[in-house]
């Protein structure tokens, strides 16, 4: 094993910067999607309640179809920006492992940054489709 190069974990520390402002956000988006997930669950538990046979609240059944198809979408989302927070947290500890082996972390670290983002973005895709679902005039019944 080699000795320690101070600078090339410098280096590291350094580069650590922008995957760990990125594992904050991913955070964020964490708590955002369970929430809204804890609302369409709840929501679905309360229309389930609705009796097939009363008339008077019946018409808002008709809304389980879509909020499932919203709960299917935010566990899509939730499980991508999970993975990609894995991903963000196997790089830090890849480029540190690197760092501290003396070897160059950045090929492994670009790739893994790179696929971090692209599950980022298929969760965002997936929270946009739940927001639009959200927003669609369906929602709005006077």
């Amino acid at each position: 094993m080699s000795q320690i190069n101070a600078d090339q974990l410098s280096t590291m520390i350094s580069h650590a910067v922008a995957p760990s402002f990125l594992l904050t956000a991913i955070a964020a988006l964490v708590s955002i999607l369970i929430a809204r997930m804890t609302r369409v669950t709840d929501r679905l538990r309360n229309l389930n309640q609705i009796a097939y046979d009363d008339v008077a609240r019946g018409w808002l059944k008709a809304d389980v179809s879509r909020l499932k198809r919203r709960e299917i979408l935010l566990n899509q989302s939730l499980h991508l920006v999970v993975t990609s927070g894995i991903t963000i947290a196997v790089l830090l500890l890849f480029g540190f492992v690197a760092s501290l082996l003396g070897y160059r972390h950045e090929p492994g670290a670009g790739i893994l940054f790179a696929v971090a983002l692209v599950l980022l973005v298929g969760s965002l895709l997936r929270f946009l489709q739940d927001i639009r679902i959200a927003l669609s005039e369906h929602d709005h019944h006077g």
